[in-house]
């Protein structure tokens, strides 16, 4: 396990200006930022080529109060398939708790596949990288101290910090973070404002606001992410100076303000029998044969999942384990391509 604190002989530092915003962000604004984004990848001439989900949801890591942060993009460019998911769990004060990120690019003869796990364990931030390229696999663990990352945001709680940032629209100039770079060393990213612009999002024109993220690299030079935003936070569009791609908003979503949610009219409930009722009744019913014939023909493309769990019920009867949990875990650990140091990371399904 690597400490790569002690070859930083100058530590880089954020600025007061972004310590001072995420000290001064309030668990209401985080709450006007948990909905979904839901935009398609473009190529220059408009041909959709994949598409972009991002989530943000309240949960619970832990026993810690956290939001649950989901990215995920795929497509093709160039007819070569890749893509990133981001799934991390981020604390009301913005610290990374957990994160998982994988990135993958299918090419020809050479396929590339990278996932990091990072964890906060004994007061350490503790990362686990795994790439492999083609038969190569190479994995790296790298600590580092708490102390060293106030002011550190990583991807998950970037796509949360984005959303404060257009929501507010207003924001220092000197906004700097500690970041880590593609190659996992700290860096600085720097947040500035773009200013308004006009964006055509289905039949409709709107107005929105733009951030450009730009993260230092050690060795490289540096990226850079435009973002464009509607007034309550949804994003309208991305793209990677650079890129011949970029992510749209087709058309507007539904949002509902705390004014809109005090508007709506209020309907007395009543209780549904939906056994009673033919054409719900009906429709369960189809929904249940369609799942039955879509899980049993898994099954039938996929035997060796019936010699697996055949293999555990059999070795589980013969050693009758009073905590049938741990067993199990320890069963089918040596299955996993992604064993980190901490605890097993548990992702809930709620980029870069």
């Amino acid at each position: 396990m690597e400490d790569v604190s002690q070859g930083l002989t100058e530590p880089l530092i954020p600025s007061s200006e972004a310590l001072e915003f995420l000290a001064n962000i309030e668990l209401d604004e985080v709450q006007q930022c948990l909905f979904p984004d839901s935009l398609v990848t473009v190529s220059d001439t408009g041909k959709e080529l994949g598409e972009l989900c991002i989530s943000i949801q309240k949960t619970v890591h832990k026993s810690q109060l956290c939001f649950l942060i989901h990215a995920n993009s795929h497509g093709a460019i160039d007819s070569i398939p890749c893509g990133t998911s981001i799934t991390g769990y981020v604390s009301p004060t913005f610290e990374t708790l957990e994160q998982e990120h994988h990135e993958y690019v299918k090419l020809q003869g050479h396929n590339l596949d990278r996932k990091s796990h990072m964890v906060q364990q004994d007061g350490q931030l503790v990362v686990h990288k795994v790439t492999q390229e083609e038969e190569e696999l190479r994995e790296q663990t790298l600590t580092f101290p708490l102390t060293s990352l106030r002011g550190f945001v990583s991807e998950a709680s970037n796509l949360l910090l984005l959303r404060i940032l257009a929501q507010r629209k207003n924001f220092p100039e000197n906004m700097k973070f500690l970041s880590f770079d593609a190659e996992t060393q700290i860096c600085l990213s720097t947040y500035r404002e773009l200013g308004e612009k006009k964006q055509v999002i289905g039949r409709e024109t709107m107005d929105v606001f733009g951030i450009e993220r730009i993260v230092d690299t050690v060795e490289d030079i540096p990226a850079m992410w435009q973002c464009y935003f509607l007034h309550d936070g949804h994003l309208a569009s991305r793209v990677q100076v650079g890129s011949p791609v970029m992510m749209k908003l087709l058309k507007l979503p539904e949002f509902i303000t705390g004014d809109d949610q005090d508007d709506k009219p209020v309907f007395e409930k009543r209780s549904l029998v939906w056994e009673e009722d033919m054409q719900l009744y009906s429709k369960f019913l189809d929904r249940k044969e369609e799942l039955k014939a879509d899980h049993m023909s898994y099954v039938r493309h996929h035997p060796e999942l019936r010699a697996l769990l055949a293999d555990f019920l059999q070795f589980l009867l013969l050693r009758k384990p009073q905590d049938i949990f741990s067993f199990a875990r320890e069963y089918f650990a040596p299955f996993s391509s992604q064993r980190s140091p901490g605890d097993t990371f548990k992702s809930t399904r709620s980029l870069t």
